[in-house]
C-alpha cells in the first residue's frame, strides 16, 4: 500500500511539472493591433480615467440635484420630570394656570424649501461640472494616446530583443563551425594555436551576447505581457508584417495646424477655462438674495393640555448675506487669478507642442536617414567580409581581420533591424504629439 501511494505521489509530481514547463514554454505570437487593443482594454491608467469620468457625471447630477427642493423632517418627544408653572399672559391675577399637570410633549414638523432664485448660482453649477467632465474625457483620450504610444514602444522593443537573439544565434552557429574548421586546421598543422584560440575566444564572447540578447528578450517579453494584461510566463513574438514603414509625411506646419486642432490637452485646458469662467459668475451670484417657496406642516401633542394638527404653511423666504459685500470681492479676485493661470498654461501648451512636434518631426527623418545608411553597411560588411575571407584564405589577412569583419557584419544587421523597429515608434511619436495617434 505504502508504494502505491509513493507511486501515486510521483506521478502528480511529474503532472505538475510538465504543466508547468508548458505553463513556462507557451508563446504566442501577436500583431502590433492586437497589442494596441490589449493595452487600452486592460490599462489601468485608463480603468482609472474610466472611474474620473463616472464622478464627473455624478458631479453633474449633484448640481442637477440641487434644482430640487429640500424636503426636512424633524420630530421630537420630552418627558417632562417636574410640573410646569404656567402662566397666561391674559392672566392678570398672576395666579397662574390652574389646569392639569403636564408631564410629556411630542411634536413634529414637515418643512418644504424650492429654490426660485440664487443669482444663478445654481445654472452656472451645472454649465461648470458638463464643462469638467468633457475635460476629464479629453484627459482619458489624451491617456489612450499615451498607452498607445508606449504599446508601440514596448512592442518595437520586443521586437528588436527577439530579433537579436535570431541574429546571435546565426552567428554562433557560424562561429562554432569556424571553430571546427579552425580545430582541424589547427590539428594538422596548418594554423598556429594562437589563432585557433582568437576564433574559440570570439564564440564564446558571442556565446555570453547571446545569454545577454535572451536576458533581454525574455525581460521585454514580460513587460509587455504585463502591459496586456497577459499571463507574464507568456513568451510573445512580435509580428514583423506589423511593423510597416509609412509613407510620405506632411510638413510641420501642417502638424502644428493639425496639434491645434485635435490635441485632446488644449481641448481639455479650454474646458477648464470656461469652467473658471462660469466660476467667476457664482461667485458674484453672492452679491443678490436667495429667494425659496417654502412650505410646511406642524402637528404637537400635549396630553391633557393641548393638540395641533393640520397646521399648514405655504410663504416665500428670503436670505440675504450682508457680508457677502466685503467678503465676495477676494473670491471674484481668486477666480479671476485661476484664469490667468489657465491662460498661461494654454501659452506654455503651445510653445511645448510646437517644441514637441519639430523634436518628433526631426527624430522620425532621423530615423529613416539611418535605415538607408545601415541597409548600405549591412552591403558594405557582407563584401568587406568576403574580401576579408577570401585574403585569409590567401594568407593575405589575419585572423583578427577576419573575425572584426565578422562582428562587423553581425553589428550591421542589428542596426538595421533596430533602425526599423525605432522609425515605426519615431512615426507614431509624431502622431501622437500632432494629436492623431488614435485615428
Amino acid at each position: 500500500m505504502k508504494h502505491k501511494l509513493t507511486a501515486g505521489l510521483i506521478v502528480l509530481l511529474c503532472l505538475v511539472n510538465i504543466q508547468a514547463l508548458q505553463a513556462q514554454d507557451s508563446t504566442r505570437t501577436i500583431t502590433l493591433k492586437e497589442a494596441v487593443d490589449l493595452s487600452v482594454t486592460n490599462s489601468h491608467l485608463l480603468k482609472n480615467n474610466k472611474a474620473k469620468i463616472s464622478e464627473a457625471t455624478a458631479a453633474i447630477q449633484e448640481a442637477k440635484e440641487r434644482l430640487l427642493p429640500d424636503v426636512n423632517v424633524s420630530g421630537t418627544y420630552m418627558y417632562l420630570p417636574t410640573s410646569p408653572n404656567i402662566h397666561l399672559l391674559s392672566d392678570t391675577s398672576g395666579k397662574g394656570f390652574g389646569g392639569p399637570k403636564v408631564s410629556q410633549v411630542a411634536y413634529g414638523s414637515l418643512n418644504v424649501s424650492l429654490p426660485l432664485y440664487t443669482g444663478g448660482k445654481l445654472k452656472y453649477g451645472i454649465e461648470s461640472a458638463k464643462y469638467l467632465q468633457e475635460a476629464a474625457k479629453l484627459d482619458a483620450a489624451d491617456n489612450k494616446e499615451a498607452v498607445i504610444i508606449n504599446t508601440i514602444n514596448a512592442y518595437s522593443n520586443l521586437y528588436k530583443s527577439l530579433k537579436a537573439v535570431t541574429l546571435v544565434k546565426e552567428n554562433l552557429e557560424q562561429s562554432n563551425q569556424r571553430v571546427k574548421d579552425f580545430t582541424n586546421l589547427e590539428q594538422n598543422g596548418l594554423i598556429a594555436r594562437n589563432d585557433l584560440l582568437k576564433v574559440k575566444l570570439q564564440s564564446s564572447n558571442i556565446e555570453l551576447t547571446l545569454l545577454d540578447a535572451q536576458s533581454n528578450y525574455k525581460i521585454a517579453s514580460v513587460n509587455m505581457a504585463l502591459m496586456l494584461g497577459l499571463p507574464e510566463q507568456t513568451l510573445l513574438v512580435a509580428d514583423s508584417a506589423s511593423l510597416q514603414q509609412p509613407g510620405d509625411v506632411k510638413s510641420i506646419e501642417a502638424y502644428e495646424q493639425l496639434a491645434l486642432q485635435s490635441r485632446n490637452d488644449i481641448s481639455a485646458l479650454a474646458l477648464r477655462k470656461k469652467s473658471a469662467e462660469l466660476g467667476i459668475k457664482s461667485t458674484k451670484a453672492d452679491y443678490y438674495p436667495n429667494i425659496a417657496l417654502t412650505t410646511g406642516y406642524i402637528a404637537a401633542d400635549i396630553p391633557k393640555f393641548l393638540t395641533v394638527t393640520n397646521a399648514v404653511t405655504v410663504g416665500l423666504g428670503v436670505k440675504y448675506s450682508l457680508s457677502s459685500l466685503w467678503k465676495t470681492k477676494s473670491k471674484i479676485e481668486q477666480a479671476d487669478a485661476r484664469i490667468q493661470q489657465i491662460t498661461a498654461s494654454q501659452d506654455m501648451l503651445n510653445d511645448n507642442i510646437r517644441l514637441q512636434i519639430n523634436q518628433a518631426y526631426q527624430a522620425y527623418l532621423l530615423s529613416r536617414k539611418k535605415i538607408e545608411v545601415y541597409q548600405q553597411a549591412v552591403e558594405q560588411a557582407a563584401e568587406n567580409y568576403r574580401i576579408t575571407k577570401n585574403k585569409y584564405d590567401n594568407a593575405l589577412a589575419t585572423t583578427t581581420d577576419l573575425l572584426d569583419a565578422d562582428v562587423a557584419q553581425l553589428q550591421s544587421k542589428l542596426n538595421v533591424s533596430n533602425a526599423t523597429a525605432d522609425a515605426v515608434v519615431a512615426y507614431n511619436k509624431l502622431l501622437q504629439t500632432a494629436g492623431i495617434l488614435n485615428n
